[in-house]
């Protein structure tokens, strides 16, 4: 396996475009993305806990109850959300791409991103919705990972290049996600494309077992999306032997969607809003994948921990308090915990208890960008990684004015 360029667009029979169609004030931020396939995919998507839901994936819901797509429509600067009108302005986003394209409206995954509540009118992406389509390009991911942007600060995109039954494969994604991150699925807007043969059965298999372990692992502030989604398609054009059951092949390509979904889980960790530091936990020892995972998303979530880890402040206490009120089933007294970044590795916590260390050297390490909280529990071989960043005033910030 090998990292390519070219995002959603190194599969084979994808191009994209993103441009500023006039939802967003700000003329020099895309508001509008397009993602096509050559031909008629497989599609797999997952979709957001809560039960307030945008109106889009409720459209999407039943575009994909055939297991087939063939593009994906994306504003941001509105949720689409709460709104009287939603369904019908979700729906005429995707006959719009129908107008445009001749591809199906029920082929069509439509998605929206940016603030609940507000009305979304169609006017813009109807009167601009021809020069998107004329944008398209095998160039074009960068400007599509563009327009689906809100607060992000950069860019989410990855491709990675593999071989399937001797034929090479190409998966590749954009994301988007800085606010309103957290557990369980989904935690943000990601758009997968492969050119691999693969059932929309086992597709959507492949993902829903691999975003047990990616994207329901990140939480940036406690707070689960309404239009939270993850959508792959895979057209097919490698021409590898169809995945039909697992096997070899099956194992092959889940190894590359679970690469492509760490990358994107990192960005979006560490594009947290208003964050200064990519943090990650990483639990061993623990008897069960459960009781891993529990540990792992307790710590990263704890607003103590983060905001610890924001002051490059060395109090493993926070760490201890969090596993212990997480409701994993834990023996206290047999826990250690490390802090670990590019400036060394320092152990704070010794069988549930402190252990001498270098402040000086530990608020060394807390200064870096990205820092690992190593969690062991000493009391088992599963493991478990979470995702998050620090907590910073410019969090606050951000939130306290993020309609105006």
């Amino acid at each position: 396996m090998k990292y390519v360029t070219g995002g959603i667009c190194a599969a084979k029979g994808f191009t994209a475009a993103g441009i500023h169609c006039g939802i967003r004030k700000n003329k020099d931020k895309k508001d509008l993305s397009l993602i096509v396939s050559e031909r008629p995919a497989a599609a797999a998507a997952v979709y957001t806990t809560n039960l307030v839901k945008g109106a889009p994936l409720i459209v999407n819901k039943r575009n994909l109850a055939d297991g087939v797509a063939q593009a994906v429509i994306c504003n941001s600067g509105n949720a689409n959300t709460c709104n009287a009108n939603g369904i019908e302005i979700a729906e005429a986003m995707c006959s719009l791409v129908e107008d445009a394209t001749g591809i199906k409206a029920s082929d069509v995954v439509v998605a929206s991103t940016g603030v609940i509540g507000q009305p979304l009118d169609i006017a813009p992406i109807k009167n601009s919705v021809g020069d998107l389509v004329a944008a398209l390009s095998k160039d074009g991911s960068d400007a599509a990972a563009e327009g689906i942007m809100t607060t992000d600060t950069e860019k989410k995109e990855i491709a990675v290049e593999f071989e399937i039954g001797g034929k090479i494969c190409t998966i590749g994604g954009i994301a988007k996600g800085s606010g309103m991150i957290h557990p369980n699925m989904a935690t943000m807007l990601v758009f997968i494309t492969t050119d691999v043969s693969i059932s929309p059965e086992m597709l959507q298999k492949a993902l829903s077992t691999d975003i047990e372990n990616t994207f329901n692992m990140i939480s940036v502030d406690g707070d689960t999306s309404t239009n939270d989604m993850v959508t792959v398609l895979a057209n097919g054009m490698a021409e590898n032997d169809e995945i039909t059951g697992d096997g070899a092949d099956f194992d092959a390509f889940m190894k590359a969607l679970n690469t492509v979904n760490v990358y994107l889980c990192q960005k979006i960790a560490g594009d947290g809003e208003g964050a200064s530091k990519r943090l990650e936990c990483r639990v061993t020892g623990a008897a069960s994948k459960d009781v891993a995972k529990t540990v792992a998303k307790s710590v990263i979530c704890s607003s103590l921990t983060k905001a610890a880890m924001f002051g490059a402040d060395a109090n493993w206490g926070r760490v201890l308090c969090a596993i212990g009120y997480s409701g994993a089933d834990v023996d206290v007294g047999k826990i250690d915990v490390s802090f670990i970044s590019p400036a060394g590795e320092i152990g704070v916590c010794k069988n549930g208890t402190g252990v001498d260390f270098s402040e000086e050297k530990a608020k060394e390490i807390l200064l870096e960008s990205e820092i690992t909280i190593a969690v062991e529990l000493n009391s088992g071989t599963e493991s478990a990684t979470a995702w998050g960043c620090d907590l910073t005033y410019d969090y606050v910030r951000i939130n306290g004015d993020y309609r105006t």
